[in-house]
């Protein structure tokens, strides 16, 4: 009976334990004190329910502090475990692109189908995943043609963007038009972004957009003090540094 009382209570301690670490990993993950929360994260045990979760926020850490291979590891295992997770999928197919970033242009080519095939599987298992979309929509926007880049494919995942979220729908189309220089149709599309949606990140697009054009800087000045009302909490500081 001992025995048994004192194996319960063993088991009892390592739950209490394991979670006690998640919980403070995970204040310190939300506090981005990376280290710390690297350090709770990996005592979590492989016997608990949150250590699939645990897995994620190390990646998540690694990725954080730019170790790409390190972040590959734990998305690799997390979505090769659980490969119908949109998340995990996603969270691969990213980490791949940005390997691919630090590697030359003929090394990051051999990375390409792979970023596609787990960025789109993502998409198709969450429609409602933005994240994902948004990828494949500067993926297909950055890529060469050669390499399978394809403003239409793009402008495919914009719109199923917008289906989702209006703003992000209307902030996508505007940087594919920005992309494609066509200036108008990507002031039209962000100018409905900051009618819907309103945020500072809409109006940082449309300022990046006029301010890009030399004769478009009055157009800035304006929107910019408009934004300023709209937004008074925010630092604005390095946009008005460019008409000073």
């Amino acid at each position: 009976m001992r025995k048994q009382l004192l194996y319960l209570f063993i088991l009892i301690s390592v739950s209490i334990n394991a979670q006690t670490s998640f919980e403070k990993g995970e204040r310190f993950f939300e506090a981005e004190k990376w280290n710390s929360a690297q350090k709770e994260f990996q005592q979590v045990s492989t016997s608990s329910q949150q250590f699939a979760k645990s897995q994620e926020y190390l990646g998540d850490i690694a990725a954080h502090q730019k170790e790409w291979d390190e972040a590959l590891d734990f998305y690799e295992t997390l979505v090769e475990k659980y490969p119908d997770n949109a998340n995990y999928n996603f969270k691969y197919g990213g980490a791949l692109g940005m390997k691919a970033l630090t590697l030359s242009k003929m090394q990051a080519a051999f990375y390409i189908s792979d970023i596609k095939h787990y960025l789109k599987r993502a998409a198709i298992l969450d429609s409602t995943h933005i994240e994902a979309r948004w990828a494949l929509v500067e993926l297909y926007m950055k890529l060469p043609g050669i390499l399978g880049g394809s403003a239409e494919t793009s402008y495919e995942y914009a719109t199923q963007l917008q289906d989702i979220s209006a703003v992000d729908g209307w902030l996508a189309k505007g940087f594919i038009a920005k992309e494609e220089e066509e200036f108008e149709l990507a002031e039209t599309y962000y100018k409905n972004a900051l009618k819907v949606g309103g945020s500072v990140t809409c109006y940082e697009k449309l300022l990046e957009l006029y301010l890009d054009r030399t004769n478009e800087h009055h157009k800035a000045k304006d929107l910019l003090e408009e934004a300023k009302k709209a937004h008074p909490n925010t630092n604005w500081s390095s946009f008005v540094s460019k008409f000073s």
